[in-house]
């Protein structure tokens, strides 16, 4: 485990305003013992993008991101866009995301998931903002929206893909984050990809509540097993702890502009 004072931790992909987490103080309590000095808080919706920013005025190391999951691109009206684009001159606001496409669940029409996402692109171009990028089972049109709009700032969230395809997310100017997933038993293929992927360009992330590492598997994440995801992350690019701990999180300061 790292010590408080030895490196400083970035969670670059956390869901402090899911309805799960009535104990937030606590939470952030626990990641602070982790050594986990900034936690970006990731908005979905209009409301969850709200809720990130209203927790970042009130948590110093809390820092929001707002946006429309393409889970919810049906309720991308323009009146939604309108307020997204208000939302994200907050001070705390240091990206806009979540946004994408998902085809495995198909929530919303992929027409409509494609228009909100072309749209947040050009918003996040706009307002010179990094993106944080959700991408699942819809490999092709992902990439080909965001070759409309490199070069890039940000992050590929939860990546599950190729390696060929980890080397386009970089050249477009995008981070590759690891979560939880890197520590299942049957992700040995994932973490080939993560061998292979230079350190300089990834960061690392836990999605909570979702997606617990092992051996927390099933039971409700949060930004402090961080530290597990980093020490299976040492160990597939066989480089120390502390090492491993201070090239992502440099990595996530640069993605998202932070001091």
């Amino acid at each position: 485990m790292i010590k408080r004072d030895s490196v400083e931790l970035i969670d670059t992909h956390c869901h402090l305003n899911d309805e799960q987490y009535e104990d937030v103080a606590a939470v952030i309590e626990r990641a602070w013992s982790a050594g986990l000095v900034q936690l970006i808080n990731i908005g979905y919706d209009v409301d969850s993008s709200k809720k990130a920013i209203e927790q970042a005025s009130m948590y110093p190391s809390v820092k929001a991101t707002v946006g429309i999951h393409p889970h919810d691109a049906g309720t991308a009206t323009e009146a939604a866009l309108e307020e997204i684009e208000s939302l994200a001159t907050a001070e705390s606001v240091v990206a806009l995301g979540e946004i994408g496409l998902d085809y495995y669940y198909d929530n919303s029409p992929r027409e409509l998931q494609r228009k909100a996402f072309r749209r947040q692109m050009a918003l996040a171009k706009q307002l010179q903002l990094p993106v944080v990028i959700h991408s699942r089972k819809a490999t092709r049109d992902t990439l080909e929206i965001l070759r409309e709009y490199a070069p890039l700032q940000g992050i590929m969230h939860c990546f599950s893909g190729s390696l060929e395809t980890a080397q386009i997310c970089v050249d477009l100017g995008l981070y590759v984050a690891f979560g939880g997933a890197i520590t299942f038993k049957n992700a040995a293929r994932l973490r080939e990809v993560v061998a292979k992927v230079p350190l300089e360009y990834i960061v690392v992330e836990t999605d909570c509540p979702y997606l617990s590492p092992e051996p927390l598997r099933g039971k409700r994440n949060e930004p402090a097993n961080l530290q597990l995801i980093l020490a299976k992350l040492a160990e597939v690019k066989q480089v120390s702890l502390i090492d491993a701990a201070r090239v992502t999180t440099c990595n996530a300061r640069t993605a998202f502009g932070l001091d």
